[in-house]
């Protein structure tokens, strides 16, 4: 489930090198409203941690994480940014995306010996 994080939130997870997505929207961006619906389902269909945040609240997140537009999708392993997403493109994209973000972080190196 995906919820409205605030900037102690973000830190927290941060901090704890959580692995998970931060949406970043506005309410007023049409593209941010699609792509909420289309985060919606997405959160209904992963157990990867998230957390929504309204970029109108949080100006210095975008001077921080250097978000350049909305939506903005940022993907989080072990509290470092690795990738972003502006185009959402499509669910399964979505999907396919937090699948690979998953899936670095679900492999046990030490198995691969």
């Amino acid at each position: 489930m995906m919820r409205e994080w605030n900037h102690d939130e973000l830190l927290a997870f941060l901090t704890a090198k959580a692995t998970g997505i931060v949406y970043i929207y506005t309410p007023l961006c049409g593209t941010c409203q699609v792509a909420s619906k289309m985060m919606r389902v997405v959160a209904e269909m992963s157990d990867l941690d998230m957390g929504m945040m309204n970029l109108n609240f949080y100006p210095e997140l975008a001077v921080n994480m250097a978000v350049e537009s909305v939506p903005c999708l940022l993907l989080i392993k072990e509290g470092i940014v690795v990738d972003k997403i502006y185009a959402f493109h499509s669910v399964p994209f979505l999907l396919e995306k937090i699948n690979e973000l998953k899936l670095t972080v679900d492999i046990d190196p030490a198995s691969t010996i």
